[in-house]
C-alpha cells in the first residue's frame, strides 16, 4: 500500500507502542510474510551498488531485530478467537496485544499507542473503538457503553455483528486489544459462534464477569482494507501523505471526470 505492505503498516504501530515481540498468526500460503520480515541481503545488495543509500536505510530500519518476531499457524480458519489461541504458549502469562492488521490505522500518536497510555492508567482489557454508521454496524463488534473514566470509558457488553436495528451503540471494535492473558483459558473451551467461528467477542464478554473491559476512542481515521474501497482510500488518503507522489495524486484526483 503505497510504498509498503499493509502488513508493515501494523508492524511499525506496534513498535511505536513499546511492544518488544511480535507474534504472527499465520495460515497457508502466507510464508512471503515471513520473508518480508527477514534479512534481504540481495536486495540490500542492489540497493547500496546503485547508490540508492537511503532506500537501503529504510530497508535496514523496517527490519526487525533478531528475536522480535515470531510465527505460528492457525491450520483451519475457525475464527479470530481461535487464531488468538493459536499464539497461547508463544504470548505465556503476560499481557498482549491483538491487532488485526487489515484494519490500517493512521494517527498521531498511532492508535496502540494511545491505547497504551490508557492502559498505564486503568489497566485491565483495553478496546479500540469508532463511531460507524448504523447501517453498518452489523459488520462489526459493537460494544454498549458505561461510565467514563478518563480518555477511557466501561465497556458493559459487547455484541459480534448484531441484527440491523439491535447494536447497543455505534462504537464499533476497530481490530486494536489489550488483553491479559486469562482469556486464553476461555478460548480453549470457547463455543463455536456467529459465522461458525470461535469469536473473540464471546470470550471477551465471559470474562466481563470477572475482569473490566474498557473502550478508548482512537483519534485518528480507520481504513478497513479487507473491504475493497477501505483499500483505496487508505492508498488514496496515505499516498497524500507522501511528499514525493502528494501532488500527483492530488491532481489525479482532481482530473476526475466521472
Amino acid at each position: 500500500m503505497v510504498d509498503r505492505p499493509v502488513v508493515q503498516y501494523c508492524v511499525d504501530e506496534a513498535f511505536e507502542a513499546g511492544i518488544e515481540h511480535v507474534i504472527f498468526v499465520t495460515g497457508r500460503g502466507k510464508v512471503l510474510i515471513e520473508d518480508h520480515f527477514d534479512y534481504q541481503y540481495e536486495l540490500d545488495a542492489t540497493l547500496r551498488e546503485r547508490g540508492k543509500e537511503a532506500a537501503a536505510e529504510q530497508l535496514d530500519k523496517d527490519t526487525p531485530g533478531a528475536g522480535q518476531i515470531s510465527f505460528t499457524r492457525q491450520q483451519k480458519p475457525l475464527g479470530l478467537g481461535h487464531a488468538v489461541w493459536c499464539a497461547r504458549d508463544i504470548v505465556g502469562h503476560e499481557p498482549f496485544a491483538v491487532m488485526l492488521p487489515d484494519m490500517v490505522m493512521d494517527g498521531e500518536p498511532g492508535c496502540l499507542k494511545q491505547m497504551m497510555d490508557v492502559y498505564e492508567d486503568v489497566g485491565g482489557n483495553v478496546i479500540s473503538v469508532q463511531e460507524t454508521t448504523p447501517e453498518l454496524a452489523h459488520k462489526y463488534g459493537i460494544v454498549a457503553t458505561g461510565e467514563q473514566m478518563g480518555n477511557a470509558f466501561e465497556i458493559t457488553d459487547m455484541v459480534e455483528k448484531p441484527a440491523p436495528g439491535t447494536a447497543p451503540s455505534n462504537l464499533y471494535i476497530n481490530g486494536r486489544y489489550i488483553l491479559q492473558p486469562k482469556i486464553m483459558n476461555t478460548l480453549a473451551n470457547q463455543a463455536i459462534g456467529a459465522g461458525g467461528e470461535i469469536q473473540l467477542t464471546d470470550a471477551m464478554l465471559t470474562m466481563m464477569k470477572s475482569e473490566p473491559y474498557y473502550g478508548v476512542s482512537f483519534q485518528g481515521r480507520t481504513f478497513d482494507c479487507g473491504s475493497k474501497f477501505g483499500f483505496l482510500e487508505a492508498n488514496i488518503m496515505l499516498a497524500l501523505q507522501h511528499e514525493d507522489v502528494r501532488d500527483e495524486v492530488l491532481e489525479l484526483v482532481r482530473s476526475l471526470d466521472i
